[in-house]
């Protein structure tokens, strides 16, 4: 069922909206400020959100300005209420981020065709991770393209689980699906704590994932990540297989094999070190790096320290 966050300090306003939404079927987070919504956003991600322009202490323009920089929650989409219906009312929130607008007063019928119409999109985003809800491969290389062609520094980071395969032969997938989202959870959380606004985290596929932030920032991001995906990762196993630091699988041939507990490599890549200048060149260095981090054993990042 898709969620849905609603924004608005009209106490009757809000529940109208949140009674026709839920008659449609949706999930509905109603909150009456700015603030509300920033903080159930910490732990929420919604299938939409819609906001009013007009709030006090923070506006729509500034709290649509403030998912966009959210590196969990960039993709949301996001339809404004207004009452305004002139030009620069309408481009000032298309400039903070905004999808879509509705000019109050507005009938149900219009607002739940816009709303489904927002929804229908993000579900037939090819790029968009259903498991993570995370940006994909399409949204990634744009990312990276668009980094190069800004010719500002950054950095990538490259990360990648070990024996994640052995982990979901022995505990199903539904465990496997639960360790990607876990590192998906960790990587947007240390980034948004060491980060910037303006770094980038998206899900390549299945246990793969890559970060776009700046120089600076890489290692101090790469080490965190490293120490609560350690702590965290350790949850998801049986004691037994904790004490003994193993789990066990047999091979197609029938051979037992020992697999450790999974680690995470990250292999980082930064144009402080070399000029980046090719998405290519950027997918070929850092899983040269990342398969040097794999032959090195437990979580450990590495970073490509030659120069051109």
């Amino acid at each position: 069922m898709p969620q849905i966050l609603v924004v608005d300090d009209d106490r009757n306003l809000r529940k109208i909206i949140q009674t026709n939404l839920e008659l449609a079927g949706f999930e509905v987070i109603a909150v009456p400020s700015a603030a509300d919504a920033l903080r159930t956003l910490e732990t929420l991600q919604p299938d939409l959100v819609v906001l009013d322009v007009m709030m006090p202490a923070m506006d729509g323009y500034e709290l649509a300005r403030r998912i966009r920089a959210q590196p969990a929650i960039t993709h949301v989409p996001i339809i404004m209420l207004t009452a305004k219906g002139e030009i620069e009312d309408k481009l000032a929130g298309f400039e903070a981020g905004i999808d879509d607008y509705i000019t109050k007063p507005f009938g149900p019928q219009e607002l739940l065709a816009r709303v489904r119409a927002k929804i229908a999109r993000v579900e037939m985003d090819a790029s968009l991770s259903p498991l993570t809800k995370l940006p994909g491969n399409l949204a990634i290389e744009a990312e990276l393209r668009r980094r190069i062609e800004s010719q500002t520094q950054f950095a990538v980071l490259y990360m990648d689980l070990d024996n994640f395969k052995a982990f979901n032969d022995v505990y199903g997938f539904t465990h496997g699906d639960e360790a990607i989202r876990m590192l998906a959870s960790i990587g947007v959380d240390v980034v948004r704590r060491r980060g910037t606004h303006k770094d980038f985290v998206g899900h390549i596929g299945g246990d793969d994932f890559l970060i776009v932030t700046l120089p600076e920032r890489a290692e101090e991001i790469a080490r965190e990540i490293i120490a609560d995906f350690d702590r965290g990762i350790r949850d998801l196993y049986r004691p037994q297989d904790l004490r003994q630091g193993f789990i066990e699988t047999h091979d197609r041939r029938g051979a037992l094999n020992r697999y450790a507990i999974m680690s995470l490599s990250i292999a980082l890549v930064s144009s402080d070190q070399r000029q980046l200048t090719d998405y290519a060149q950027i997918g070929e260095t850092a899983a040269e790096l990342k398969r040097y981090a794999k032959s090195i054993g437990g979580s450990v990042y590495v970073k490509d320290k030659r120069r051109q």
